[in-house]
């Protein structure tokens, strides 16, 4: 059968997108096999086995997406199969977002899409279980419906709520959409804020929201309380427990120290593209030795639509320009402003669209080193320094000391709620397992709706306690009776005993054992 050239060339164009689409839901399947569980997501699929409207450090959306653990307990890829589809419906929405966005050329909507799952952040909600994988898909949502809104149906407001309240549910975050919507509207049609459809977008907004905001004045505005202190420096106090209701935190005070602050923001959000970086930051150079052109390809001979250059502008800079102000008081962690990726991939794609052939290199290898970096995660594989091996410190070690813990003659209790969390993802019968109060920061386990809350008061039985201290916590009312020690070196299983047998292991953990004053 014979095809015109532009009929073969949208067909090539089309299995493309199906190839990128499809290997990029393959790749996330067999990293989220493969990789052990992270200590947040072990923390987050605990909340899963307990349903609620919010939880001490976020509402309740990332609790959904780990319903799996409830189908096969201790499974890594169950628990993370909510996560898993919520990533590839991410790029479906994002998919028919950028082409309604004007980006008609398959190539450059093929690009956008593998710049926006190949960057550090889209490789990381894809596969590891967040609130910013909920965040991820209700932002593009709400992206898209905003974009019909704009362009076709004014009534598509409501669904753009629908979107923006599910987000709420996910990641407080998303509340940046609406003035992203509200630059949008101001340039594409400022006529749209005198209908009543924006504004009922946002009541229904509000009202999907609703039930985290009702549970939030039943319990103290406690999830509120935690982020805004969290996100902006502040001194919090919640309804969690009174040996641990408070978190302090500090900024950066001086001229310099808000100059340095502000300068590492800029640093780690470049970095969040990753080798991408690099073809982005050099496009008008390699542009002119592959084409001879003066500059790559700039927006204004790309056909994006007024709705969609304005959404894909306010989408990018808002989050950016946002989190840029509170650089300057408070420290922000890389993955608060990373939804502007989203907007950003297809402004990118077009920017690299004379040197695609860089971009996609690059964005491929993002891929192949973040491949390498979990292999090594299970095999200890590489000699990284260990300034490098986070990911060890996150995942090693912990199902065979869950498997100690449960081997233990009296009920066992962690210090931090990360191993606490670790301890009852991989051996689920140790449901008694909580956090010990008072002794490291506040966290849903000190509420006692996952995970038994320990009154000190009724404790009357020996216990063991697992810590990273050198030293034996002092614990008002009880006395040590007997130490353990245990290292977790890389490439080895844990070993007990008074000295490390490696240079430098990942974890020293201690185990306690404590018995009430005055008990036999």
């Amino acid at each position: 059968m014979h095809f015109p050239d532009d009929s073969l060339s949208r067909l090539d164009g089309r299995w493309l997108l199906l190839l990128v689409l499809g290997g990029l839901a393959i790749w996330r399947l067999a990293i989220a096999a493969l990789m052990p569980v992270t200590q947040d997501e072990a923390y987050y699929f605990d909340w899963a086995r307990a349903l609620a409207w919010g939880y001490f450090d976020h509402p309740p959306g990332v609790a959904l997406l780990g319903l799996g653990v409830r189908l096969e307990p201790g499974s890594v890829f169950m628990a993370r199969l909510g996560g898993l589809l919520a990533g590839l419906a991410t790029l479906v929405v994002l998919e028919r977002f950028y082409r309604h966005c004007g980006l008609t050329d398959i190539r450059d909507r093929t690009l956008a899409l593998m710049l926006a799952g190949a960057t550090l952040a889209g490789i990381a909600s894809g596969v590891i279980t967040t609130p910013d994988s909920v965040l991820a898909l209700t932002w593009a949502l709400a992206l898209h419906e905003a974009e019909r809104a704009l362009a076709v149906d004014p009534r598509r407001w409501i669904t753009a709520g629908i979107a923006i309240g599910l987000g709420l549910l996910g990641k407080y975050t998303m509340f940046l959409i609406g003035p992203v919507l509200l630059l949008a509207i101001l340039g594409a049609n400022w006529r749209s804020l005198l209908t009543r459809w924006p504004y009922l977008g946002a009541g229904v907004a509000l009202l999907v929201f609703a039930p985290n905001l009702i549970w939030n004045a039943q319990n103290d505005w406690l999830t509120l309380g935690f982020q805004f202190g969290h996100g902006f420096a502040t001194e919090i106090g919640g309804a969690v427990a009174p040996e641990a209701a408070t978190i302090e935190q500090s900024g950066p005070e001086t001229s310099g120290e808000r100059a340095a602050s502000l300068l590492e923001y800029v640093g780690v959000q470049i970095a969040l593209w990753g080798l991408i970086a690099l073809p982005i930051l050099l496009a008008p150079w390699l542009g002119r030795r592959e084409t001879g052109a003066a500059t790559p390809c700039s927006m204004s001979d790309s056909r994006l639509t007024l709705p969609g250059r304005t959404l894909l502008l306010a989408a990018s800079l808002f989050p950016l320009g946002f989190f840029a102000l509170v650089a300057l008081i408070s420290d922000v962690e890389a993955n608060w402003p990373a939804m502007y990726l989203l907007g950003a991939a297809p402004l990118a794609a077009l920017w690299l669209r004379r040197v695609r052939r860089w971009a996609w290199m690059a964005a491929l290898a993002n891929l192949a080193l973040a491949t390498f970096y979990v292999i090594h995660a299970v095999t200890v594989a590489l000699p990284l320094p260990d300034s490098h091996n986070r990911i060890l410190r996150e995942t090693h070690g912990f199902a065979e000391l869950a498997e100690i813990a449960a081997g233990l003659d009296a009920p066992v209790y962690a210090d931090r709620y990360q191993l606490t969390a670790m301890l009852r993802f991989y051996r689920p019968d140790l449901a008694a397992t909580s956090q010990w109060p008072g002794l490291s920061r506040p966290s849903e386990y000190l509420r006692g709706r996952i995970a038994p809350r320990i009154d000190l008061q009724t404790v009357t039985t020996p216990f063991w306690l697992l810590t990273r201290f050198g030293a034996p916590p002092q614990i008002p009312g009880f006395s040590l009776t007997t130490e353990r020690r245990l290292f977790d070196c890389p490439g080895q299983p844990l070993s007990e005993g008074r000295e490390s047998p490696c240079r430098r292991p990942l974890h020293r953990w201690s185990l306690y054992r404590y018995k009430r004053d005055g008990a036999r």
